[in-house]
């Protein structure tokens, strides 16, 4: 897998990105390009801006941990057409321009600020995670959807 920390495999990301066009279309699934780049910044939101989003009650957090986590940390990749989380629906229309360039701003802070930086950090849905399973959700996420987009 991708070390989203190291600036070749951070680059290699954006490198994916800048193929993209306003008009690429999905080999699966429903979002359209700019849906998915907004859906991908979903992600970093949660780490850099959190007051954007709803935070899970006790009940939610524990079932995500237990259940969730697993699968979103871990080394296996996520099968086409996995199910969304309501926190990561993105209806409408975006600006393409601006979620690519936002998506692309998160990977550079987030390689710049380095694995020490989330080694033990807490997730907004899984609690704490060490830097190797902040690397797993960031780098298949983005696998994932940019796979779909043909990229």
């Amino acid at each position: 897998m991708e070390n989203v920390f190291d600036v070749k495999d951070a680059q290699n990301y954006i490198d994916r990105i800048n193929k993209l066009i306003e008009d690429t279309h999905g080999l699966w699934g429903k979002m359209t390009v700019d849906q998915m780049l907004a859906h991908c910044c979903i992600t970093y939101e949660m780490v850099y801006e959190p007051e954007k989003h709803k935070k899970p009650g006790s009940i939610a957090k524990f079932i995500l941990k237990r259940f969730v986590k697993p699968k979103v940390v871990g080394d296996k990749a996520y099968p086409r057409d996995s199910p969304t989380s309501p926190q990561f629906l993105v209806t409408g229309r975006k600006n393409f321009d601006e979620e690519k360039k936002r998506l692309i701003g998160f990977i550079q802070k987030t390689q710049q600020l380095g694995s020490s930086a989330f080694d033990g950090k807490e997730s907004f849905s899984f609690g704490k995670l060490n830097s190797d399973e902040w690397n797993n959700m960031f780098a298949k996420h983005l696998n994932h959807h940019l796979s779909q987009f043909g990229v």
